[in-house]
């Protein structure tokens, strides 16, 4: 479980999270919606540790993401919004360097990476260079570094960016099947077909704070509206790009 409590961030005279506060739960897709500039990013940046709340509390499993660090951690995968790869080691050398903070190694390790090359198809390129991998076969090596210590808990930030269809596909199958296993995840996407066919439930964040928080049918059904994006543009007042 991943839960976010009055969260509060603020960057010179802007509010980039006011108050947010909201519970992905164990065995459920939760997604992170919101326009340009709405807070999403802080907000997950808030969630993994990256950055420490103005006031409020991030925990996972709740165990506090700033008082247990380590702990708490252990716990989760995260993909951010910049992959964030050494670009001198192979593919391979992250995913395994990655691994060895989790205390990973050996067998484990590499049945593990062997896991996760078949299913996210990096068996083309996973001994080159990341530097010279183009940004889908990156977002693919950053994914199986989030997955490579098998986490409870997954924060992706965007995770299908640059991803060719088979490997959205993959994907898909990979995050339903965690869910079934009973895990938490928690993405963002702009995307709304994925985050409908995906998401038990849906978090709009508009300036900052959370505008609606429930299931997409739920929301779809108070806006009126057809589809999740008419109402998720109907829940920002129509006035702001998808994001």
């Amino acid at each position: 479980m991943i839960e976010a409590k009055a969260l509060c961030k603020k960057f010179g005279a802007i509010d980039a999270v006011n108050d947010v506060s909201f519970v992905a739960r164990d065995g459920e897709i939760t997604g992170l919606l919101g326009p340009n500039g709405a807070g999403k990013s802080t907000c997950l940046r808030l969630l993994y540790g990256v950055l420490a709340p103005d006031s409020g509390k991030a925990s996972i499993d709740g165990i506090d993401i700033l008082g247990e660090t380590s702990t708490a951690r252990a716990r989760l995968g995260v993909l951010p919004h910049a992959t964030g790869l050494y670009g001198n080691l192979t593919a391979r050398e992250n995913i395994a360097y990655f691994a060895s903070l989790q205390g990973i190694g050996g067998a484990r390790l590499k049945q593990r990476t062997s896991e996760l090359a078949q299913t996210l198809g990096l068996q083309s390129f996973i001994e080159r260079r990341a530097k010279g991998l183009s940004q889908g076969q990156r977002i693919k090596v950053a994914l199986a570094r989030a997955l490579v210590h098998d986490p409870k808990n997954l924060v992706l930030d965007e995770p299908t960016n640059g991803l060719d269809v088979m490997a959205i596909r993959n994907l898909r199958d990979m995050l339903l099947g965690l869910k079934a296993q009973g895990r938490c995840i928690l993405f963002s996407s702009h995307v709304m077909q994925e985050v409908a066919a995906l998401c038990d439930r849906v978090v709009i964040i508009g300036h900052g704070r959370v505008l609606e928080d429930d299931s997409p049918e739920s929301i779809r059904q108070r806006s009126g509206t057809p589809s999740l994006e008419e109402a998720f543009l109907q829940v920002l007042g129509g006035t702001e790009g998808v994001n």
